[in-house]
Parts: C-alpha cells; sequence; structure tokens
C-alpha cells in the first residue's frame, strides 16, 4: 500500500501502463503468430493478406514506446525474407 499520494498515484499510473502495454504487445503477438501459422500452413494469400496489419501494429507499438525499434524491424525483415523463401519454393 502507498504511504503519499504521489506514491499512490504513480501505483494508478503503473496499473494503467501496465494494463496498456499488455494489450498492445499482445495484439501483436496473436497477429504475429497467425501470420507464422499462414506462411507454416502454405496459405500464402493469407500470410499477405495479415502481414500489414502485423507491420501496423509493430509500428504502433514502436511509436508508443512499448517495442523498440530494431526489435520491430528485425520482426518484419525476418517475416518479409520467410514469405519471399516459401514463394520462391
Amino acid at each position: 500500500m502507498a504511504n503519499t499520494k504521489s506514491a499512490a498515484k504513480r501505483a494508478r499510473q503503473t496499473k494503467t501502463r501496465t494494463l496498456q502495454n499488455r494489450r498492445a504487445l499482445s495484439n501483436v503477438k496473436s497477429k504475429l503468430k497467425t501470420v507464422r501459422a499462414a506462411i507454416g500452413a502454405g496459405k500464402l494469400d493469407d500470410a499477405n493478406a495479415g502481414l500489414p496489419s502485423l507491420v501496423s501494429a509493430l509500428d504502433r507499438a514502436v511509436k508508443t514506446g512499448r517495442l523498440h525499434r530494431n526489435a520491430a524491424n528485425r520482426r518484419k525483415s525476418r517475416l518479409a525474407r520467410l514469405l519471399a523463401k516459401k514463394k520462391k519454393d
């Protein structure tokens, strides 16, 4: 329990931010999982359809400071490479 008014406010802010962070990162993870599953199943049309949505979610997470810029770029790059490799096969 917080001992001061400012500590109580910080506790409330932390709770709110934790929920926002969890929601944003969960959204990214679920979209990433959907795209990866589509690529793994060979459904390249579904993967192509889901990729812009994933990229948008990653960019939003970066913009709000929930994900590091390089981490998002790495994920986008790896997925694009994997998708291109599957298209070639």
